[in-house]
């Protein structure tokens, strides 16, 4: 198993997410976008997962050679975040974000099948290659909060591209496990997986707990720096929280033989309701702020390892692929596109702490779904 060479895409690849999330919205902020339409861009990125990785998944699922559609991804994916330096308006910078983060989305729900057919069966062991992909973002994070600081918003945009231009190399070392078309031919059907009440209720719940962080992944750089915190600090808050996860990660395999997907998603939801809380309603308490980020762990780094699981059990075989793209375009996509929408709206309307109110709630359904939807199997 080449665990060095799919580590390292996943150490790029989230290494962009430690750019775009904590400093995407700051940036955006001080080219003279307001709230509504910082929302509205960051669901554009959002949206993206939605469509994108669909169909590269029917692409995989069916061609096979996912590698060579993930390097070609990559490799678009570098040449369109060109157009972000030259575009300034509206409309053209969510054009922009849109033809690029199309291609950089649908590139890892493919390469998250090749990793785990590189696995076989041990794929409660997938979350110590993640792992460090969650290392990526916390360096990306803690490098750009000190440029940031010393150079200002600007360093943001070269500093994407020269990682997008990493994952593509890295994408290159990685050779494709099974170059061989699946058979078409299939004992399950994509659609009768779809109309089993277990599996619309584990979609809905992914979905309802991207949703909730919809005012954490917009706003919480602008809502630190409003509480006069400095970037760097703001960039050490982020960085603790993916350090969470990293940990987490680490004894993953363990918690899921031990208490199963279920019991962990639900865990997930619930912590993450407490923090949304602890965030929106006491922002000016760094020991409460430090703790919050410290639930991270659960509300990603437990929750996405449990949830890739249950999707690689839900989806056998030549299904994977599709499996994987719809946790990917409901969950960060639709979810993800919600929650943006959503927080631009209430974040001036309503105000900070009701918009992560309005969060802690949509992760306590999300925990009542899943508990409900999937508790007759909370053993898996």
């Amino acid at each position: 198993m080449p665990y060095w060479r799919l580590s390292s895409f996943y150490f790029f690849y989230f290494a962009v997410l430690g750019i775009l999330v904590p400093y995407w919205g700051l940036f955006l902020q001080h080219r003279g976008f307001d709230a509504v339409v910082i929302g509205q861009l960051m669901a554009v990125l959002m949206a993206t997962k939605i469509v994108a990785p669909n169909i590269l998944g029917w692409l995989g699922d069916h061609l096979g050679h996912r590698m060579v559609i993930v390097r070609a991804a990559s490799l678009a994916s570098v040449l369109v975040f060109g157009l972000m330096f030259v575009v300034h308006d509206f409309w053209a910078v969510a054009v922009a974000m849109a033809l690029y983060s199309f291609f950089w989305n649908a590139s890892l729900p493919q390469f998250e099948v090749v990793t785990l057919n590189y696995l076989g069966d041990r794929t409660t062991r997938y979350a110590r290659i993640r792992a460090w992909g969650s290392i990526g973002f916390i360096i990306a994070v803690m490098v750009l909060s000190v440029l940031v600081d010393r150079l200002g918003t600007a360093v943001v945009l070269p500093s994407v591209m020269a990682v997008f231009v990493s994952i593509w190399l890295t994408s290159l070392a990685v050779r494709d496990p099974d170059p061989q078309p699946h058979p078409v031919v299939q004992q399950t059907s994509l659609g009768s997986l779809l109309h089993q009440p277990a599996v619309i209720a584990f979609f809905f719940a992914v979905m309802l707990m991207q949703a909730s962080h919809g005012p954490y992944y917009t706003f919480y750089s602008i809502y630190m720096e409003n509480h006069g915190y400095s970037n760097t600090l703001i960039g050490q808050f982020w960085a603790l929280g993916v350090l969470a996860e990293v940990a987490v990660f680490m004894v993953m395999h363990r918690l899921l033989e031990h208490f199963g997907a279920v019991r962990v998603l639900v865990a997930s939801l619930t912590l993450a309701a407490l923090r949304w809380l602890l965030i929106g309603y006491l922002p000016g308490s760094v020991v409460i702020l430090l703790f919050a980020q410290l639930l991270h762990a659960a509300t990603f780094g437990t929750f996405h390892g449990a949830a890739i699981d249950l999707v690689h059990r839900q989806f056998p075989g030549v299904l994977q692929g599709r499996g994987q793209a719809l946790y990917s375009s409901l969950s960060f996509g639709v979810g993800g596109a919600i929650g943006s929408l959503a927080s631009g709206l209430a974040w001036d309307t309503l105000g900070p702490e009701t918009s992560f109110l309005l969060a802690a709630l949509t992760a306590l359904l999300g925990a009542w779904v899943t508990w409900r939807g999937l508790g007759g199997v909370a053993r898996v």
